[in-house]
């Protein structure tokens, strides 16, 4: 009843929080109001964090089958395996810092309540689309997820082209799923069903293969996202509030990997296999376009932002090696990426909190002045490029394992993303730390506060942990991954 309880507590957190400022109100001050506010938001998503963390705790590693199954007339059929049990707890994990980050009484009570409801709304709705095991419910959570987002970049949003921005990501992100809400249609008309477990045993005409696969690659090639459906990316990331840009990195970009992983690789074999080479070649210039593009950016958001489709791509290369490494190396470079880029996103966010900019030109010299603040930040730029004992440097290598037995070109040319990353990450560092301090634009410094380094601190920790312990994911993610590979490869024989 594990998941049953955690969907129940957010139900009822979404509708507590919706009507207990009115309570509030009429007892307290409009002060004392918002602080007790603030203070059970976090209370509660620290509950939420718990509960999700329990899986992990309770999960047989041992099966590849789906666990803590709900098979009933209200919520159809939803269930975890190896591999949406991370996803899961990353999604926790991200949006209590986010609630801790925010964690500001000066706003308005009313302003106060719509962003913790908002969050609430994203964590059900992601949580949703992670442990659905029905094709159309996916869907409706999968789109679902832009209506708390829209909102809270067009209103959290930092500066004035945050309307235009919003836009962007809608529209994009919102058209490329018509075209998977048409492949699940057409998967409707022919098996009369949507759920996972049987669509994942039928067979396709070749042709009709090719047109699914093509119609859902399309969907989440926009999230993930592919070049040259990467636009709304940098731009949203810019105008988002901080909280809205680790929700983007960390989360949204996620689904568009988890879509391929648990839909268009079982579902489309014959397709993802003869469409390998196109997706590899996208995936290669995405990487080398967006690396190149890194290097020019002036905004410290932009950087991280195009940092994202690289390693996200590299993903991408993995996920269609299809092959047990590059399944498993892809599941664990996107939890990497979601707890190094967030943690980066972060440290930039407070730094804008701070001075009002973004502007790489602007800063210098923060090694004299934010010591602590330059020594996480050069820990996480290390994580960033692939550094040996870090969470990102498993998961590449397992990758570009796997490309060694597909094709050696594509290996080298995807692993040029390594020494691309380096470039342009210490060239951000070392423009941030070190030189003068640039005193003509900046006056007044302050090291990290103490909640900072308290979300600063938990993600460090994990980045070494997984690093240094990769079984305590790998363990979990590995029969879900053997199986998946015996499934495509089974239909592939039998096509």
């Amino acid at each position: 009843m594990l998941l049953f309880l955690l969907l129940f507590l957010l139900v009822v957190g979404l509708g507590y929080f919706i009507f207990s400022p009115m309570f509030f109100i009429t007892k307290y001050s409009k002060l004392k109001s918002n602080i007790l506010l603030t203070n059970q938001s976090i209370f509660f998503f620290g509950i939420n964090l718990l509960i999700t963390s329990s899986f992990w705790i309770f999960f047989d590693k041992s099966t590849h089958e789906f666990q803590f199954i709900e098979n009933n007339n209200y919520l159809n059929i939803i269930g975890i395996d190896g591999i949406s049990l991370f996803f899961i707890i990353l999604t926790s994990l991200l949006i209590f810092l986010c609630l801790v980050d925010s964690w500001n009484y000066k706003v308005s009570l009313s302003k106060n309540q719509e962003f913790i409801i908002y969050f609430l709304l994203l964590d059900l709705f992601l949580i949703f689309s992670f442990i659905t095991l029905d094709l159309l419910v996916f869907y409706v959570f999968f789109e679902s997820v832009l209506i708390p987002m829209f909102l809270i970049i067009g209103i959290w949003g930092s500066r004035e082209r945050k309307i235009q921005a919003d836009f962007y990501f809608f529209i994009y992100t919102f058209l490329g799923s018509i075209l998977m809400f048409f492949c699940i249609l057409i998967l409707l008309y022919e098996t009369y069903s949507t759920n996972f477990l049987i669509l994942q045993n039928t067979f396709f005409e070749s042709d009709k293969e090719c047109l699914l696969w093509f119609f859902s690659f399309i969907a989440f090639s926009v999230k993930i996202p592919m070049f040259p459906f990467h636009l709304w990316l940098p731009e949203a990331h810019v105008e988002a509030p901080t909280a809205g840009s680790v929700i983007l990195a960390g989360l949204l970009l996620k689904l568009g990997g988890y879509g391929y992983l648990r839909f268009v690789l079982p579902l489309f074999p014959y397709a993802s296999y003869y469409y390998f080479p196109i997706v590899a070649i996208f995936g290669i210039i995405s990487i080398i376009y967006a690396s190149l593009t890194t290097i020019r950016q002036v905004d410290l958001k932009r950087i991280i932002a195009y940092s994202s489709v690289a390693h996200m791509n590299v993903v991408l290369l993995g996920l269609f090696a299809a092959n047990p490494n590059g399944l498993q190396g892809a599941v664990f470079l996107m939890l990497a990426h979601g707890i190094v880029s967030s943690a980066l996103f972060f440290i930039i966010g407070n730094l804008y909190k701070r001075h009002g900019t973004r502007l790489l030109n602007y800063y210098g010299g923060l090694a004299f002045r934010m010591p602590l603040f330059s020594i996480y930040l050069l820990i996480f730029c290390l994580a960033n490029v692939g550094t040996p004992l870090t969470f990102n440097f498993i998961g590449e290598l397992m990758i570009f394992i796997s490309l060694v037995d597909k094709n050696f070109f594509i290996l080298i040319l995807s692993a040029s993303s390594v020494v691309l990353s380096v470039i342009y990450t210490m060239w951000f560092f070392n423009r941030i730390v070190f030189g003068g301090l640039k005193v003509n634009f900046i006056k007044t410094w302050s090291d990290i506060t103490r909640k900072e380094n308290f979300i600063f601190f938990i993600l460090l920790f994990l980045t070494f942990l997984f690093g240094i312990f990769p079984n305590l994911i790998l363990d979990y993610t590995y029969v879900s991954s053997n199986y998946l590979y015996e499934l495509i490869q089974f239909k592939l024989i039998n096509v």
